[in-house]
């Protein structure tokens, strides 16, 4: 099967994900070593794996720095180091023990914040910090964040700049910025609050309105303006039906999870449980 084939179907940035993808693939072949992607969100990985299962390609790990990460690249390894990678991988084929090999492919920018900073800044900040440089999703793993301050998880291409412009920052001047090895990062555990919404109906525009603490006009812009996903996927159909489990991602204004349908009030409106991520 020829990347057209493969790509057929696609839309174009999806089409120019996987031809990236297959340009890895086809360069860990032809020069016998590892390659890697760029970051991917779990609905790029998801359009990654059909991908390779299609061309029945096993040689790769998907690995984001530390467990349960929601960002990852992808690490095409050549037949040669296949007796490394089984003894470095779990049942789920991702990166778990501490193999040079593959753990040089991430790094991670750790700031640590004067006490007056303490619990100021939250992910979004340090999200927009990196942004403001001029660096691209893509080279960007997860943000790991504490009161205290956060650890960037990133690709080593953009270490030396990040810590050398993130310091010129008004807020992190007075901030420790340095580098560290992936296996230091700390993980967190996200903070979450529960609450429960009361839709009319569980279309896409009615379930942002009230996510989004606004009217059915504006929840259309913010629709209509690309600012909506949905698992991942950017999501413009306002009829669309939101089910349980879902994570919605509303740009500006935070992502969600639909927990449970629980049921429905007297007037046959949707009672929904929502968890927000804080």
């Amino acid at each position: 099967m020829n990347k057209k084939d493969l790509i057929e179907g696609y839309k174009k940035e999806e089409q120019m994900l996987i031809s990236k993808m297959l340009d890895k693939v086809e360069e860990t072949k032809q020069k016998n070593k590892i390659t890697n992607t760029d970051f991917l969100d779990e609905y790029q990985m998801k359009i990654c794996h059909d991908v390779l299962n299609k061309i029945k390609y096993e040689n790769y790990i998907p690995f984001g720095g530390y467990e349960g990460a929601e960002r990852k690249i992808l690490i095409f390894y050549p037949e040669k180091l296949k007796f490394i990678v089984n003894n470095c991988v779990d049942d789920n084929h991702i990166l778990i023990k501490n193999d040079k090999t593959f753990l040089d492919k991430l790094c991670a920018i750790r700031i640590r914040v004067p006490n007056e900073l303490h619990e100021k800044y939250v992910h979004k900040n340090y999200l927009g910090m990196v942004m403001k440089l001029g660096v691209v999703r893509e080279k960007v793993g997860d943000i790991l964040v504490q009161d205290i301050g956060a650890d960037i998880i990133i690709l080593p291409e953009i270490a030396k700049y990040l810590i050398n412009s993130l310091g010129q920052l008004i807020r992190l001047k007075k901030a420790d910025i340095k580098e560290i090895e992936i296996n230091q990062v700390e993980k967190v555990e996200s903070k979450t609050k529960e609450y429960q919404i009361v839709v009319a109906a569980l279309r896409l525009d009615n379930v942002i309105a009230e996510l989004a603490r606004t009217s059915r006009v504006q929840a259309k812009e913010i629709i209509l303006q690309e600012r909506v996903f949905i698992n991942f996927k950017n999501e413009t159909k306002l009829t669309k039906q939101i089910n349980e489990k879902d994570i919605i991602t509303i740009r500006g204004r935070g992502r969600f999870r639909i927990l449970e349908i629980i049921g429905n009030t007297q007037k046959g409106r949707y009672i929904i449980k929502v968890e927000k991520y804080v």
